[in-house]
């Protein structure tokens, strides 16, 4: 299989629309994210292309072949559920070698792919275990094992680590993008989780309410969001907004809301907008410096080698990620400065994005 394409595709449980005309092609051996809110209709498209639900109207193409009327075990895919979803009356040797028994593959073939399968992930010493016996890392791994001993043509994961605790979410990342580099297949990868897509993904695909908002490489998505939702659930801490109007002043173009005003180095046509800017292109400091506005700090929180100041700016709460140590405490008076070059404008009205000095 060299792609997963996907056209128009459409899903309603009722008079519900989880997926509602989503087109979207993952390129061969591409390791692409569907990220998005709970309900934003991920895991239902994921469960369309391996077949597991049937499609109300679009059509699903592996490499130009539509496979829409398939069953799932037809379609050349494999899929790491959440749940882990192993037998526990079986062995590790066992539940990854599942599918291969069912495929009446010969004993010594399934040994082999079961071993190699294994050794790739680090559990070879784990064969003869039962799920009650491992750690939720490793049943996890045997998850992957059962899935990429199946040599598929695409391998499609539902949210595998979110059962996981933060330390093991961060290395198993890391386990899964390698594994990627080395089974040299198509990857189909879904989250809530932005800093899971940011970090392992070629290109991510934001949706919102069944519908895709945009899809672009990890950069191009924090760099140049396309509309307000995209730039709001995509960063960590999340991007700052302030409503207001953009104004000429003295042959200026600038932003305004209540006590705040940006200069801006370009603007749409709308005059009512959204100024969003991210926390680490906020800057805070002690003494007036040009530009700056005055605030007090409302709160600081230590995130080791940052710190996450959330400053009270005319009544506007403004987040910035400056470097530890941060000495000022609460209600202290801070200045606040904020680059032009690096805000992104939005319409009031659509939340669509007029303009995106990041990285432009």
């Amino acid at each position: 299989m060299a792609e997963v394409r996907v056209e128009g595709l459409r899903k309603e449980f009722g008079k519900a629309t989880a997926v509602d005309g989503l087109s979207l092609t993952v390129r061969d051996r591409e390791f692409l994210t569907l990220v998005g809110p709970s309900g934003c209709g991920k895991s239902t498209t994921l469960r369309m292309v391996c077949g597991l639900e049937r499609a109300t109207a679009g059509q699903i193409y592996f490499d130009d072949h539509a496979v829409g009327h398939l069953p799932a075990n037809k379609r050349d895919v494999a899929m790491v559920f959440q749940s882990y979803a192993l037998y526990p009356h079986r062995t590790v040797a066992q539940n990854i070698g599942f599918a291969l028994k069912m495929m009446r593959q010969p004993r010594r073939t399934i040994e082999e792919k079961v071993g190699r399968a294994a050794r790739a992930l680090g559990i070879e010493d784990l064969l003869d275990r039962k799920p009650r016996e491992l750690s939720g890392g490793q049943r996890q791994r045997v998850a992957l094992g059962r899935a990429i001993v199946r040599d598929a043509g695409a391998y499609l994961l539902d949210e595998p680590l979110s059962n996981l605790d933060a330390q093991l979410r961060v290395h198993m990342r890391a386990e899964i993008k390698r594994l990627h580099a080395e089974v040299a297949r198509t990857f189909i990868y879904v989250t809530h989780d932005q800093v899971e897509a940011m970090t392992m993904s070629d290109r991510i695909a934001v949706l919102s309410d069944g519908r895709l908002q945009q899809c672009g490489t990890p950069e191009e998505i924090y760099e140049r969001p396309s509309n307000r939702f995209v730039a709001s659930f995509m960063g960590s801490p999340p991007m700052n907004f302030l409503t207001g109007s953009i104004v000429d002043e003295d042959g200026v173009r600038r932003f305004r809301t209540r006590g705040i005003a940006v200069d801006l180095p370009a603007a749409g046509g709308e005059s009512e907008v959204e100024l969003g800017v991210r926390p680490e292109h906020v800057l805070v400091s002690p003494r007036p410096e040009p530009g700056f506005l005055p605030g007090r700090v409302f709160v600081a929180e230590l995130l080791g080698a940052d710190v996450l100041v959330t400053v009270d700016v005319a009544g506007e709460l403004i987040k910035a990620r400056v470097p530890a140590p941060f000495h000022a405490g609460v209600d202290s008076a801070v200045h606040v400065g904020i680059d032009p070059a690096k805000v992104h404008l939005f319409a009031a009205a659509d939340g669509r994005a007029l303009t995106s000095t990041r990285g432009a």
